[in-house]
């Protein structure tokens, strides 16, 4: 069974760090690109980051909102991509997904205050 968990979410400060974890089994980890979204309340889902497979050298993409306070990674031996969050701000208030293709996980609640 392909399934996606998704942990590390919670309350911080405007300016506050955190890392998310999303732990994927029933697939080969290693042979898809994963990728993390968000929905804010009232808001459509939307692209945050995504890493490449292997057969892709792992490539890096983010969405402009994100670029240079977000970093994604992944680790083949825990089967596990990270999303770690610096300088976080209030409208990255947000549910935030693990997805691969078609599936996601069920999200995790990252709160920003001012």
């Amino acid at each position: 069974q392909v399934e996606l968990v998704e942990s590390g979410g919670g309350l911080v400060q405007d300016g506050g760090s955190l890392t998310l974890s999303c732990v994927a089994s029933g697939f080969n980890f290693s042979e898809y690109s994963m990728k993390w979204y968000r929905q804010a309340p009232g808001k459509e889902r939307e692209f945050v980051a995504g890493i490449g497979s292997r057969e892709s050298g792992h490539s890096i993409f983010y969405a402009d909102s994100v670029k240079g306070r977000f970093s994604i990674s992944r680790d083949k031996a825990k089967n596990t991509v990270y999303l770690h969050m610096n300088s976080l701000k209030p409208e990255d208030t947000a549910i935030y997904y693990c997805n691969r293709y078609v599936l996601y996980g069920q999200g995790t609640q990252v709160t920003v205050s001012s």
